[in-house]
């Protein structure tokens, strides 16, 4: 409780933005063209998230499973420069709104292959750490925004579950040293948060939370 008590402090300060952001959101948007989304992975995203989202290397994430709305977002804070990526920024300026949301859908339906945790050493401080945080350095647990079987809430907090333990290390650290999250206008409320967050945890603390986030298993029903 103490965590979740932590974590509702963090994002005080950012839920009147976020909700006016939501109220702003389109009605009602058309139908995302799927073919066309297909037709771009294969020519253009496939080389590094692989064909299904499901990537061949631990350096670029899996997108399988993950939320369609996360991945749409994170595409347009690409193009809009929120998130920098020199490869990702040149990949998605050609995207159009509508692209990018059936980038978001396609990828999200497709089945995450799934990971293990590969260092039992890390397994407990792991675990610890996601399921309860640290309330000593106010570290709130990750399974608060993540769920406790790390399938993410939409559209905000991403799928952990299955991802690259050496991928999730690396935002981790990018959080902690403010290389993302940390956009000049403050428009990307949640790498705004996680920013906090990450400058709270030690780097075994980091380290294990990818670890044990890796070999989750989130159940199939949770991804739709």
């Amino acid at each position: 409780m103490k965590c979740l008590g932590l974590l509702f402090a963090i994002v005080a300060g950012a839920l009147p933005a976020v909700v006016a952001a939501q109220e702003a959101a389109p009605a009602a948007a058309a139908k995302p063209d799927l073919a066309k989304a297909q037709s771009i992975v294969s020519q253009v995203c496939a080389a590094c998230h692989g064909a299904d989202g499901n990537s061949a290397a631990a350096a670029n994430p899996n997108l399988a499973g993950q939320g369609a709305d996360y991945i749409t977002l994170q595409l347009e804070h690409f193009k809009a420069g929120i998130r920098t990526n020199a490869v990702m920024q040149g990949m998605v300026a050609t995207l159009t709104p509508g692209d990018m949301r059936a980038l978001g859908v396609y990828f999200g339906q497709q089945k995450p292959k799934g990971n293990m945790a590969k260092d039992p050493t890390l397994v407990k401080l792991g675990q610890q750490v996601y399921r309860g945080g640290d309330a000593a350095t106010g570290v709130p647990a990750c399974g608060a925004c993540h769920s406790p079987t790390g399938v993410g809430i939409p559209k905000n907090y991403p799928r952990l579950a299955g991802q690259y333990a050496d991928y999730t290390y690396a935002q981790l650290q990018a959080f902690a040293s403010g290389t993302r999250g940390a956009d000049k206008e403050g428009k990307d409320l949640s790498g705004r948060i996680m920013g906090t967050i990450a400058k709270r945890m030690t780097d075994a603390q980091m380290k294990a939370v990818a670890d044990y986030a890796a070999g989750l298993r989130a159940a199939d029903v949770a991804l739709h």
